[in-house]
């Protein structure tokens, strides 16, 4: 399973809050991955140059089409200007007619959480898979 492991452009100070995301993706073809993943490693270059990025990790899953990305942040406002910013606009808008399935989910954590254990973000995926499968938040 290729990864990016955890890498952290700017370190939280100590006992900050911080706020992560968790996302999957699922693109609708082997023939998507591609130009999914080299978006993907544009997106990734962005982050760590991101004001506010405190940490990001990429695991790519090619063969069953599916992206995960574990990132934290100083706030929303950091994150949500982030995903505003070019080239990740352009790259979200370029990318919709690829895509199958997505899910997000954010939580707060503190300095001390970082970085965030796979197993973790996987678990409250997971979750909030079924809560949107469900019709719940």
């Amino acid at each position: 399973m290729p990864a990016l492991p955890w890498t952290a452009p700017h370190p939280a100070p100590p006992n900050a809050p911080v706020v992560v995301m968790a996302s999957r993706f699922e693109v609708r073809t082997l023939g998507d991955v591609p130009g999914f993943l080299r978006k993907s490693l544009a997106a990734w270059r962005q982050v760590k140059r991101a004001p506010g990025a405190y940490g990001a990790s990429l695991v790519a899953q090619p063969f069953r089409r599916t992206f995960h990305t574990l990132s934290a942040w100083r706030d929303l406002d950091a994150l949500h200007a982030y995903a505003r910013t070019e080239p990740h606009r352009g790259i979200m808008r370029d990318l919709r007619p690829a895509m199958r399935a997505s899910t997000f989910t954010f939580w707060e954590a503190t300095a001390e959480d970082l970085p965030v254990a796979w197993d973790e973000a996987r678990r409250r995926l997971d979750e909030q898979a079924a809560a949107d499968a469900a019709g719940g938040p």
